[in-house]
């Protein structure tokens, strides 16, 4: 038999093995996401190569709409080929983009190392979501995306605390981090390349209930087509609705910290310890209200609830942002109940948009998540070109604004989601993510 790194199972795996292959698929959104972190060095890095933010800024915005491409893309790819068959030699490709780094002198090799690596990286990454949805029944699929969310915001605490330890290690050297990057993506690559697992054709075609109850609802003989997903009125719904929730996420994550400085005129480290309070219940709401979603097998409920209490706060924010100063501690709960409540919306939602797409064709999964890749970067590319220019002419408080109005717009799209908005009376409860044992 010939060798493959690509192991293909044809029986649903339970228990304990199917909760190592669906940990593999969150390391690999992890290392994926860190191998794409550069803001701890960029400092040193405009210094080093005596380039202005502005011309960073734009070889940034370049690089994500290369990666938005890449992700849909990969979608596509992740479909017709499978998860690991791409995702693995990829990940070892964008490891040495990492090292490639290193040998950066400049603006124009800078923006062709983040091209690259961006375009290699989207459509690397484009397989994670999908690998979530093939190994996380629907009793316990809000909670594993909780868990793969934790990715993206987990490279950033690492990329942080890495460049924190090791920078004075090394003089202060950029480079350095980019080699010790490349270095460690190489080791997990490689450890994820023996643990993980794809699922066959026929079982990715499948609808999963539980770990041992699924459903087929399509004939195999028949290709997918695209038009069974993007006929459907609900997935038009996610699709536009989240981009617009997408807007005040994108913000926070880009401009957290310099729109509290710019607009209350605090501190960078007390606003950094605003926002670490933001993160930190974000990532805590993620995986109990994923957990509750699953027990209840509720989707829309938490979404709701989650936007309208971000609508709140964010509401709450935004007239705070005229007021200059306040306590430090009341920006810390404001911001820790914002971040909370978009964890609450969050979860249910991409849960809610996997089972949607399911439900059109279960083989298409990697197309519906590598457009929502698509629109996540597409929405952090305008973040980077037009809001600085919105804050200069008018202020933060009007963008914040701007943001409430977009978040506001995603509660009519949630109404036509699939799902049912109670559960039905004298429903058991079920097994979530991480109970069953086999």
């Amino acid at each position: 038999m010939r060798l493959s790194y690509v192991r293909e199972l044809d029986e649903y795996p339970t228990g304990s093995r199917r909760m190592k292959i669906l940990a593999m698929a969150v390391l690999a959104i992890l290392i994926g996401s860190y191998e794409g972190q550069i803001a701890p060095v960029v400092p040193l890095l405009l210094e080093d190569l005596d380039m202005s933010l502005a011309t960073y800024g734009a070889v940034s915005g370049a690089a994500a709409v290369v990666g938005a491409i890449a992700s849909i893309l990969g979608g596509r790819l992740t479909d017709r080929l499978g998860r690991v068959r791409l995702l693995i030699p990829l990940m070892a490709l964008t490891a040495v983009c990492c090292f490639v780094m290193t040998l950066v002198q400049g603006p124009r090799d800078l923006l062709i190392a983040r091209i690259v690596l961006a375009f290699v990286d989207g459509v690397a990454m484009a397989s994670t979501a999908p690998l979530i949805r093939d190994f996380s029944p629907r009793m316990g699929r809000a909670q594993a995306f909780g868990f793969w969310t934790w990715g993206p915001v987990g490279a950033n605490f690492l990329a942080a605390a890495v460049a924190g330890l090791t920078l004075p290690l090394f003089n202060d050297s950029w480079r350095s981090q980019f080699v010790i990057m490349g270095c460690f993506s190489l080791i997990i690559s490689a450890v994820i390349a023996f643990n993980i697992a794809d699922l066959s054709p026929e079982l990715r075609a499948r609808i999963q209930h539980t770990e041992r109850a699924a459903s087929q609802v399509i004939d195999l003989e028949q290709p997918p087509r695209l038009r069974s997903l993007f006929a459907r009125r609900n997935i038009w719904a996610h699709v536009v609705g989240i981009s617009l929730w997408l807007v005040l996420y994108i913000t926070l994550s880009l401009f957290g910290q310099t729109m509290l400085v710019g607009a209350l005129g605090i501190g960078t480290s007390e606003a950094s310890t605003i926002m670490a309070a933001f993160w930190s219940l974000n990532l805590i709401t993620l995986i109990v209200t994923g957990r509750l979603s699953d027990r209840t097998q509720l989707r829309k409920p938490f979404t709701l609830g989650g936007t309208i209490a971000a609508v709140l706060v964010t509401a709450y924010l935004a007239v705070s942002l005229g007021q200059q100063g306040g306590s430090t501690g009341l920006l810390m709960v404001v911001g820790a109940l914002l971040g909370g409540s978009l964890g609450v919306a969050y979860a249910p939602w991409m849960a809610n948009y996997s089972e949607d797409a399911e439900d059109a064709d279960p083989r298409l999964q990697g197309t519906a998540w590598g457009l929502f890749g698509f629109l996540s970067k597409g929405i952090a590319v305008i973040g980077l070109l037009v809001i600085p220019h919105v804050v200069e002419a008018t202020n933060w408080q009007t963008w914040l604004f701007v943001a409430l109005g977009c978040l506001l717009l995603f509660i009519p799209a949630i109404v036509m989601f699939n799902g049912p908005w109670r559960r039905a009376a004298g429903r058991p409860v079920q097994t979530a993510l991480g109970e069953a044992k086999g």
